[in-house]
């Protein structure tokens, strides 16, 4: 079975991270079901924040999809937005032109949840 968090857990997970990219990645991811390797391929053209919507291109069994984009979630992008100004992926990885590792997206969680037992 699944551990299934508690919406007080996730809070606490989501407040114990800093940096701004990591949040706004985390968020997406929980607020919008995205997948780890769906959040890291996003461009900014995928993000349509007039309708509230995430394209996902080529999601699970190579199928274009729409996911809601909710307000929370929009507001910590937006933050993340202005302080940095991707251009060909939303959120760049550490070599130019490539987009973030799944593998540093996971250590990014795993990192929150042990802050989130500190913080306690």
């Amino acid at each position: 079975m699944p551990v299934v968090l508690s919406q007080e857990e996730v809070s606490q997970i989501l407040s114990s991270v800093s940096n701004i990219k990591h949040k706004a990645i985390l968020m997406l991811i929980y607020s919008s079901g995205l997948r780890v390797s769906e959040v890291v391929k996003l461009k900014p053209e995928d993000i349509d924040t007039e309708r509230k919507l995430i394209h996902v291109k080529e999601a699970k069994g190579r199928k274009d999809r729409y996911t809601i984009l909710s307000d929370t979630a929009m507001e910590t992008l937006n933050e993340y937005l202005k302080e940095y100004t991707p251009q060909r992926g939303l959120f760049p990885g550490a070599k130019p032109g490539k987009h973030i590792n799944t593998r540093t997206v996971e250590k990014i969680f795993t990192v929150a949840k042990q802050r989130k037992y500190i913080l306690m």
